[in-house]
């Protein structure tokens, strides 16, 4: 039964392995878009850019507002199940 299933089902093998790789290039992608770690340094970053006199108070809590909405959003992608 094995060797048939396989013979019968050997055809749509190409489609499997791109099915693979693509789900494994989507898993790469969302493992590095969901890395917190850059967020982190991005607010490290900002924080030294604030305490240098680069960027201004102003400057400094939007662009934390949006580093920790991701962070946020970073969170609730974890958390599915």
């Amino acid at each position: 039964m094995g060797l048939l299933t396989y013979l019968l089902t050997l055809p749509v093998a190409p489609v499997r392995a791109v099915t693979w790789v693509a789900q494994r290039v989507v898993d790469k992608a969302e493992e590095e878009y969901y890395d917190p770690a850059p967020i982190w340094r991005g607010l490290a970053e900002l924080e030294q850019q604030l305490l240098s006199g680069e960027i201004d108070q102003d400057t400094f809590d939007r662009e934390e507002d949006e580093l920790l909405d991701r962070l946020d959003e970073i969170d609730e992608f974890r958390r599915q199940p």
